[in-house]
């Protein structure tokens, strides 16, 4: 890992999308093929009991940040949603693409989330005041950080 303080900005990303994409499907980030993901009940069950999970997982998207896409979260078994962000905010994904399926390769791990980031969240989301100014404790959720994701046609 280098960090020299500046962000690379490869000149290929002028393809990355900001905003509403005409065409959904399709990869962002790392390309990536949808093979050998797992369900996201297996990734609760893998981060539970090992801590992280390194891989792929495959899900429906439920919320993205309305802003420009630089976050997602797909709803698990429980109803709790797990988060994902990607890697050194290198792509993001179509704000307009929930409700679609999704293949994602990264790192998943069990995170802290504080009480100001779960506002800025909500906020991104466009949730009233009110619902922001409730969240006054920290969450214990799975993030996932994505390094490339495939996203597929609604069936």
């Amino acid at each position: 890992m280098h960090h020299d303080g500046a962000m690379h900005h490869e000149e290929s990303s002028t393809e990355a999308v900001i905003g509403v994409a005409e065409v959904v499907p399709g990869n962002y980030g790392a390309a990536i093929s949808g093979s050998e993901a797992i369900t996201l009940a297996d990734l609760v069950e893998k981060v539970e009991a090992s801590g992280s999970y390194e891989g792929k997982i495959t899900g429906e998207i439920q919320d993205v940040c309305t802003s420009k896409g630089c976050w997602l979260t797909m709803e698990l078994p429980d109803g709790e949603s797990i988060r994902v962000t990607f890697k050194d905010y290198g792509f993001f994904v179509p704000t307009n693409s929930q409700g679609f399926p999704i293949v994602l390769e990264g790192v998943a791990v069990f995170t802290e989330t504080d009480v100001e980031t779960l506002r800025h969240y909500a906020k991104d989301q466009g949730k009233s005041q009110e619902e922001i100014d409730a969240i006054v404790a920290p969450k214990k959720e799975i993030t996932f950080e994505a390094t490339g994701v495939v996203i597929l046609d609604k069936a």
